[in-house]
């Protein structure tokens, strides 16, 4: 399997040039590329819209006014490109301590009550997001430094320990004045990959899946949005709490509130009535992202490959994936979902996919509740996410955090945080033999 896997990466996607010859011990270094494959059947026009749209993805954007094509960056921003976030396609981390700055990660803002297209009230003040860097003469709007406190430890079948940490968030150096009562939700970086196989998955579907009858108290909805292109609310299935409902809408709105990259989609910039210098800061065009710019990274997202499972066969990685689907976890992280016609985007079209999510909302509980609404999604509400390449994100990212603030260090501390409508597939998992547990670990290592 590493071998036909390697001949993809390497021959298959049409950019066996970035990568030289196969050498021995060389599918390592193919999989640390599984997050940055087209999917199979790119015809040659396409690859140079592909490749086009991964070259703004990676973009280092610079400061208006400026003989170049990259210019606009904020005023405000969080980070200079979007592979900043999402370094190789995949997962951001959280700092370690308060001392260490967030580099792939953010924190959005709200106050409470409903903004007129009915989604989260941003900070009259600070806005939707807190943006950590600032262009020269733009006093950058502040700080968040995470602590982290450790857990009394839960103990599991056969007497293992297992500690959980919480962070703690503290708001410093905040230029425009005092925040006062502010909700807010710390972000990691999400992977990139796989998307426009989840945006044809139909709406219908979603709905039907919401609408089931589901074992343990699971329930599952969906997020009604706004679709800022159709001027009309839709059915989310992009971000942490499904709050975006199309990948073109999730790239105009990351690249507005982390980079201060005005699009056709969103033409005003990021600067409240209270930020000053940042109203009078110059612009770097009217919009800065241009249209062709924007279509080339939608259609770049949408045609990344989720990397295969690996060792389907192994008989632990089978046992773990009974084990998986025995506790319950396949109620929510669904192995197999059906793509829909998709002319724009062919290639995603009519596919059974394998993303483990149903893409729905559920209660986790209180103890991973950010206690921030956005659109229909409470305070407790999160997106199932997607488990496909969740295995590699040690040797492609190079570390081990998981859910939506980095808070977990492995992935069974992952599955230590399920609670609310997974609190019984939790409970299962914690009952269940060590040998068992490891089984579940490595069939999630596989994906």
């Amino acid at each position: 399997m590493q071998q036909r896997f390697l001949l993809y990466v390497l021959l298959g996607a049409g950019l066996a040039h970035q990568f030289g010859p196969a050498q021995a011990g060389e599918p390592e270094i193919a999989l640390r590329e599984a997050y940055t494959q087209p999917l199979p059947g790119l015809g040659e026009t396409d690859r140079e819209l592909f490749l086009r749209g991964r070259s703004v993805f990676r973009q280092s954007w610079v400061v208006a006014p400026a003989n170049d094509r990259a210019a606009g960056l904020g005023p405000l921003y969080n980070r200079l490109s979007c592979i900043s976030c999402h370094q190789k396609n995949g997962r951001g981390r959280s700092p370690d301590g308060p001392d260490e700055r967030m580099l792939s990660m953010l924190v959005r803002l709200s106050v409470p009550g409903r903004a007129g297209d009915g989604g989260p009230k941003p900070h009259p003040v600070y806005g939707g997001q807190l943006n950590d860097e600032g262009i020269p003469g733009v006093p950058a709007e502040g700080r968040a430094a995470i602590s982290w406190r450790e857990l009394a430890p839960q103990t599991l079948a056969g007497g293992e320990k297992v500690a959980l940490r919480k962070p703690q968030v503290s708001f410093t150096d905040m230029a425009y004045g005092k925040p006062g009562k502010m909700l807010y939700s710390l972000r990691v970086g999400q992977p990139v990959y796989g998307l426009g196989l989840l945006e044809s998955v139909p709406a219908a579907t979603l709905l039907a899946m919401a609408a089931e009858a589901k074992p343990d108290g699971v329930k599952g909805s969906v997020n009604e949005v706004w679709d800022a292109a159709a001027q009309r609310s839709v059915v989310g299935r992009f971000g942490f709490k499904a709050n975006m409902p199309n990948l073109r809408q999730q790239s105009a709105g990351a690249m507005l509130g982390d980079l201060g990259m005005t699009s056709s989609l969103f033409p005003a910039e990021n600067c409240t009535p209270a930020q000053k210098a940042c109203r009078r800061a110059p612009s770097g065009g009217h919009p800065e992202l241009s249209d062709a710019d924007l279509d080339a990274v939608e259609f770049y997202l949408a045609n990344l490959a989720a990397p295969p499972q690996r060792h389907a066969t192994d008989p632990q990685v089978a046992l773990g994936a009974k084990v998986f689907a025995d506790s319950g976890c396949t109620a929510c992280h669904r192995p197999s979902l059906q793509t829909g016609p998709n002319e724009r985007f062919p290639l995603t079209a009519n596919q059974t996919i394998a993303p483990y999510t149903d893409l729905l909302l559920h209660d986790m509980g209180r103890g991973l509740a950010d206690g921030r609404p956005d659109y229909q999604a409470n305070g407790r509400q999160w997106r199932t996410p997607p488990l496909w390449g969740i295995g590699l994100v040690p040797l492609i990212n190079e570390h081990s955090q998981y859910l939506h603030d980095g808070r977990a260090r492995n992935l069974q501390e992952a599955i230590l945080w399920h609670d609310g409508e997974a609190r019984i597939a939790r409970q299962r998992y914690a009952a269940t033999p060590k040998n068992q547990r490891e089984a579940l670990l490595a069939f999630l290592q596989s994906l």
